[in-house]
Parts: structure tokens; C-alpha cells; sequence
């Protein structure tokens, strides 16, 4: 049984609760779960002292075991030293992409043509 340490949401439409527990990987993400180790507020802000709480101790225990965490549990985790979590980086994204690419290639041929018929006259 392979054991994740995920969230699980919580609270009412657009207002997200969400609680950090042990489940294993084939349950639902609100469904059956194994331990709740903790909880987290999005709505709250990021210096409040309770957006965040987490039972280090039930957390080292689990991973003890073998549980993987997800890729926002592990962000929390690392900001508490728990695990390292490798930076990603996508230089790729903020590339356009082919069409956006043929319509600034077009737009720059249409000024180019632009300024050589001013040039002329």
C-alpha cells in the first residue's frame, strides 16, 4: 500500500479548508484516510500563525514509513526542514507559442514594410 501525505479540501464553495492527513494514493482526495497531521487556511493570511499547523512529530513518523508527499505538502514541508524539496523550473513557459510566434512575425514583416515605404517617399 503505497501511503501519501496530501491535502484534502474542506469547507464551502470558494471558501477552501483544507487538512493536511495520511491516505492511501487509491483513495479519493476527500475520502477515506489513515491520520490527520494537520491543517491549512489559504484564506488567512500568509503571516498568521495558524494558516499553517502541522504535528511535526505524526509527519517525521510517516515519512518514516515511506510516505510521499505531494508536491504543495512538500513545499510545507520544507519551509519546516522536514524534506528536501528540489526546485523545478520551467524555462519553456513564458515562451509564446506557434501561432502567437507566426503573428509577431507577420506584425514585424507589416512594419518593416511600413517604414521602408515611409523611407521611400
Amino acid at each position: 500500500m503505497s501511503l501519501k501525505i496530501r491535502l484534502a479540501r474542506g469547507g464551502a464553495k470558494k471558501r477552501p479548508y483544507y487538512r493536511i492527513v495520511v491516505a492511501d494514493s487509491r483513495s479519493p482526495r476527500d475520502g477515506r484516510f489513515i491520520d490527520k497531521i494537520g491543517t491549512f487556511d489559504p484564506l488567512k493570511p500568509k503571516d498568521a500563525a495558524d494558516r499553517f499547523i502541522l504535528d511535526t512529530e505524526k509527519a517525521k513518523a510517516w515519512l518514516a514509513k515511506g510516505a510521499q508527499p505531494t508536491d504543495r505538502v512538500a513545499r510545507f514541508l520544507d519551509s519546516l526542514d522536514l524534506v528536501k524539496r528540489a526546485a523545478r523550473n520551467n524555462p519553456n513557459k513564458a515562451v509564446p507559442g506557434k501561432k502567437a510566434q507566426e503573428r509577431a512575425a507577420e506584425a514585424a514583416k507589416a512594419a518593416e514594410a511600413a517604414a521602408a515605404a515611409a523611407t521611400t517617399e
